[in-house]
């Protein structure tokens, strides 16, 4: 089948069904019918000869050939899109675009008040929408357009995903100031005495500083597992606990908390961020004039 004779418009309903699992919902996001998208998932049905979507009690399930085509849909829409948007100059005094970020709550506490407030004149009607995204769904969420950026730690390798280094930090123990067990310099054996805190995403496994540890054939007392970095604070301020967390992070919380922190008894790898966005946007306006005040402010941060 040659490609003049498929109707491009339905991959656009392709997409907006695997997204909502809804045909009405779907309908909306696109501006159609409901009729409508069923009409167009009837073609599409014929063009690949498959169901692609089974009704279920949990909405519109895609089948195992929706699943292995949903990532090149994606990817061509957005080529399509950004294709659009590169023939329109970005004037950031009139935009009223919306970006979307994934980062996690700690590097939202670091750079979202500089940011916000680094744009706000030049650009008032820009907003910004930021949530974490599961490392595993990031390549693909950057290529189907749902992200514009991710910041995050290094990442397997794209290469349809381009990247720049935003900042590298080491990491201190968090503690309140009138612990009993300060001390200054912060002795191993104390370090690992002290209950610590935890902050990861996942269920379980170990961070970087437990690696560290591990190849010493040391352990620390881990009592608390949380995913939120922002939770943590309080709990350092108004009990034993410790954390361990970056320097950057730790400085934030002491202007607010009746916190200090020490470096760490023992070598542990530093922690680069990097910021990534996909090839497809590299050339779009908007795109680098954010690209360029998120990389700015954290080298001049680091300046």
């Amino acid at each position: 089948m040659k490609l003049s004779e498929i109707d491009l418009n339905l991959f656009v309903v392709f997409d907006a069904i695997y997204t909502e699992g809804n045909l009405t919902r779907a309908g909306e996001i696109i501006g159609i019918t409901q009729p409508a998208v069923s009409n167009s998932l009837s073609r599409l049905r014929n063009l690949f000869g498959d169901p692609l979507f089974m009704r279920t009690a949990d909405g519109m399930v895609p089948t195992p050939v929706a699943q292995n085509i949903i990532g090149s849909v994606r990817q061509s829409l957005s080529l399509i899109r950004s294709s659009v948007q590169d023939s329109e100059r970005f004037k950031p005094e009139e935009s009223d675009k919306r970006f979307r970020v994934s980062m996690h709550d700690l590097n939202q506490a670091v750079t979202l008040p500089v940011l916000v407030k680094r744009i706000k004149d030049e650009a008032p009607n820009v907003s910004i929408d930021c949530y974490q995204v599961r490392r595993r769904d990031m390549n693909i969420e950057l290529a189907a357009g749902n992200l514009d950026f991710a910041v995050d730690i290094a990442l397997t390798p794209d290469p349809h995903v381009l990247q720049a280094h935003l900042f590298t930090d080491h990491q201190v123990c968090m503690i309140r100031r009138d612990h009993p067990a300060i001390e200054n310099p912060l002795r191993l054996e104390t370090y690992l005495e002290l209950p610590h805190i935890q902050v990861s995403s996942r269920r379980g496994g170990l961070g970087h500083v437990d690696l560290a540890l591990g190849k010493m054939g040391k352990r620390r007392n881990i009592v608390l597992r949380t995913q939120h970095h922002l939770v943590a604070p309080a709990l350092v301020a108004n009990t034993n606990l410790v954390m361990t967390a970056t320097s950057q992070f730790a400085r934030l919380v002491g202007e607010t908390w009746d916190v200090t922190y020490f470096e760490l008894p023992f070598d542990a790898p530093p922690l680069e961020t990097f910021l990534y966005w996909h090839e497809s946007t590299d050339k779009d306006q908007a795109n680098c004039w954010m690209r360029e005040h998120l990389t700015s402010m954290h080298q001049e941060s680091a300046g």
